[in-house]
């Protein structure tokens, strides 16, 4: 497994004079123009190139040398780098964008990760970068305190909450508007027993919500459903007249 790299954190500027504080100007915004879909065998030589030539200190440095190297766009290349100063030295890939208003969402591809190589950024708002797999960022108190969450404990001790499958061609969250302007972006989450791999036993829904200039307001539980039940099997076929003794 290749690790993540440590760095420290880039420190960021900008305000609005915009009585609706909107972010600072559209061409600070992240945007679809940094969208790049990598070549089938780009990982593979990059991770390549930069075994042979670069230690650990600077091979997240030479792979995103290697992206540019491949004909990503300029915004493509500004994003990673934007992406892993802002975060805990992840090298990650804008794979798609959309558009949402104030606040917007990039799925992102991480080629250095092991497991969970997609994830889901909001970003535009205030910070302008969250990973909705943060899961620090959740307010667990009111699931720990579901019923149903209880019961499935019970039954699965060692259920917890997990990153979501973000890989999927439609990732986006359920976007919902809030008084005063806000936007909330739902998101789901499988609670699964144990380890990655181990039995998911069901889901969680979290909200993650922001003002009418993008400010970040904190998640809150939705939901869990209910999982499904196990149905019943038929009942075998009376036999016909013509086969009963």
């Amino acid at each position: 497994m290749m690790g993540s790299f440590s760095i420290c954190a880039l420190a960021q500027a900008g305000s609005t004079n915009s009585q609706n504080a909107t972010p600072p100007s559209s061409s600070d915004r992240i945007g679809a123009s940094a969208v790049w879909q990598p070549p089938q065998d780009f990982v593979t030589k990059a991770q390549l190139t930069c075994g042979k030539g670069a230690g650990p200190a600077s091979f997240a440095e030479c792979f995103m040398n290697q992206i540019a190297a491949a004909g990503a766009p300029a915004a493509a290349v500004s994003f990673t780098r934007m992406l892993f100063q802002q975060s805990d030295g992840q090298v990650g890939i804008m794979t798609a964008f959309k558009d949402f208003g104030v606040v917007d969402a990039a799925q992102v591809l991480y080629p250095l990760r092991a497991n969970d190589n997609y994830g889901l950024l909001l970003v535009n708002g205030e910070p302008k970068i969250l990973d909705v797999d943060n899961l620090q960022k959740l307010d667990r108190g009111p699931m720990e305190a579901n019923p149903l969450y209880k019961s499935m404990k019970q039954t699965y001790p060692q259920t917890d909450i997990w990153p979501g499958d973000r890989s999927r061609s439609m990732p986006w969250p359920q976007v919902e508007a809030l008084p005063g302007g806000g936007t909330e972006f739902i998101v789901g989450y499988p609670l699964i027993n144990g380890c990655h791999a181990c039995r998911r036993v069901g889901a969680a829904r979290f909200a993650w919500d922001f003002d009418a200039s993008g400010k970040f307001l904190g998640t809150k539980f939705v939901s869990m459903p209910a999982p499904p039940r196990h149905q019943r099997s038929e009942p075998p076929p009376l036999p016909s007249p013509s086969s009963q003794p």
